[in-house]
């Protein structure tokens, strides 16, 4: 396998979103002060949720094998650059890895919450799994997905505290929301075409929840406009539907993860952690460029 097969296995361009979602959980469970968060417990918890982000891509090509072969096949399966076998064994490696470090967070760090943050990676795991393994013609793969990304809240808030407080799960909602309208539209790229739009609606719910928490916190109003302007720009391509453009819209959604990410922070208080999350977008961006991102 070279370097090169095993980013595009990965979709590594998208780590930086999932690094946002684990700032997220600490930020809200109280694991931020004075805007920043203790790197004992972030650093290994970031790896952790790395390894399951990464873990879940590989599996994710590896039950797709198949299908890729007709719809994708240049893809490092089915053009026969890596083996199906290896690619399943890595990625349940590497999830099996981020259970171990999740197990450690919780019973080995000082001040730690014992079992829950493991409780909540396995089932992180339990869902990454499900949703390779059948998400093809599953009406409620978008909801799936979206649990997957809840759970990265969740699993990094239990590092922190238990239980979790509400700002955290109405935060998990808004990001619900998002990830549902997203995976509906990348469900359907292959397609040139939209055909079930109505889960697009759910898109609106996040930009709502950030408008109230500017009330609170007015800082939070400059990702929220960078967020407003991004997501319009991409369902500008749903509605021009040039070629191409449904992917494209596909991916510039999984990069605003980052700015919802930091609107969501940014109404927690922690304006530092904040910009950390602004910064992993553009880096998102420029990731896409190299390594594809769905």
């Amino acid at each position: 396998m070279t370097l090169r097969d095993a980013l595009i296995l990965g979709r590594v361009s998208n780590l930086p979103t999932v690094w946002t979602n684990t700032l997220v959980g600490l930020a809200l469970a109280g694991g931020a002060a004075g805007g920043a968060v203790d790197g004992a417990r972030a650093l290994p918890l970031l790896l952790a949720l790395s390894l399951f982000y990464l873990g879940g891509m590989y599996l994710n090509d590896a039950f797709d094998a198949a299908l890729d072969a007709a719809e994708r096949p240049e893809r490092p399966i089915p053009s026969g650059r890596v083996g199906r076998g290896t690619v399943f064994a890595l990625g349940f490696a590497m999830l099996g890895s981020g259970l171990a470090l999740l197990l450690w967070i919780g019973l080995g760090l000082a001040g730690g919450t014992g079992y829950w943050p493991a409780a909540s990676g396995l089932a992180l795991a339990s869902a990454i799994l499900f949703y390779d393994w059948h998400h093809k013609n599953n009406p409620l793969s978008p909801l799936v997905m979206g649990l997957c990304r809840v759970l990265v809240y969740v699993t990094a808030g239990v590092s922190v505290a238990v239980p979790l407080p509400a700002t955290l799960w109405l935060a998990a909602g808004a990001l619900l929301c998002y990830l549902i309208g997203l995976t509906t539209i990348a469900k359907q790229e292959n397609l040139g075409r939209i055909a079930n739009r109505w889960p697009l609606g759910l898109l609106a719910a996040p930009l709502a929840y950030g408008a109230v928490l500017i009330a609170d916190q007015p800082w939070a109003a400059l990702p929220w406009l960078a967020l407003v302007a991004w997501m319009a720009m991409a369902l500008w391509f749903l509605r021009r539907r040039g070629p191409g453009d449904i992917p494209r819209a596909v991916v510039s959604l999984l990069a605003g993860i980052c700015l919802l990410d930091s609107v969501l922070i940014a109404g927690a208080g922690a304006p530092a952690l904040a910009t950390l999350a602004v910064l992993a977008f553009p880096v998102t961006v420029v990731f896409q460029r190299y390594v594809p991102a769905t």
